[in-house]
């Protein structure tokens, strides 16, 4: 063991993702800040004094920022280091966030099915303009040089490798529909995605990937 997950916000399709504006479809509501920042904060000093990766599950935009805004401090104040840490799930980004991931060396850890099963309500909850600039920006994240890792995150979902692929190629959403298909990646980004990408976010890429 030599990683340390802790969570931030809950999940959108319960409006539990913590966002920076309220949500299109509940606006006296943006969302739940399930760990404090500060918790968060004491863990990612504590992850760094002892030598740990730390992962932080973040669905909402307000919760990546301050996810970021955590691992940057932390970064800092340790100086130049190969510490890999993860922003789990980085689906929902501002766009002034989302170069942050490269310029810091943030691996977004993303898993491609959820663009296809969350994709059918994603609009109806952050509204058309927040979809598409930040929500499941693989090309815009991996452009800004970030390594975009991926994964089924079974249990939730299933943890055949085989649809979370092909999720991540088509964005083919359940209704016949193609979630933003300009942010597809190719069958080569995602196998590198799913392999390499995957192993180096675990510090494994010597041994597989």
């Amino acid at each position: 063991v030599r990683a340390i997950k802790r969570s931030i916000d809950g999940a959108l399709g319960s409006h539990g993702a913590w966002l920076l504006e309220p949500y299109a479809d509940l606006p006296s509501s943006s969302g739940l800040n399930t760990s404090s920042p500060e918790s968060i904060r004491e863990t990612a000093r504590l992850a760094m004094e002892h030598g740990y990766q730390l992962n932080v599950h973040a669905i909402g935009d307000r919760a990546n920022r301050e996810t970021l805004d955590i691992f940057e401090e932390a970064y800092d104040a340790a100086g130049e280091g190969d510490y890999r840490w993860r922003d789990e799930h980085s689906q929902h980004l501002n766009p002034s966030d989302i170069p942050r991931f490269g310029e810091l060396g943030v691996i977004a850890s993303m898993q491609g099915i959820h663009a296809t099963s969350d994709g059918p309500w994603v609009e109806a909850k952050l509204g058309a303009k927040r979809a598409e600039e930040g929500a499941y920006v693989w090309q815009k994240l991996m452009k800004s040089g970030a390594i975009v890792m991926n994964g089924t995150d079974a249990p939730v979902e299933d943890v055949d490798p085989i649809p979370n692929y092909y999720a991540t190629v088509s964005r083919r959403m359940s209704n016949g529909e193609v979630f933003f298909p300009d942010q597809r990646m190719s069958r080569m980004e995602a196998l590198r995605s799913y392999t390499i990408n995957a192993a180096y976010g675990a510090f494994e890429e010597q041994i597989k990937g």
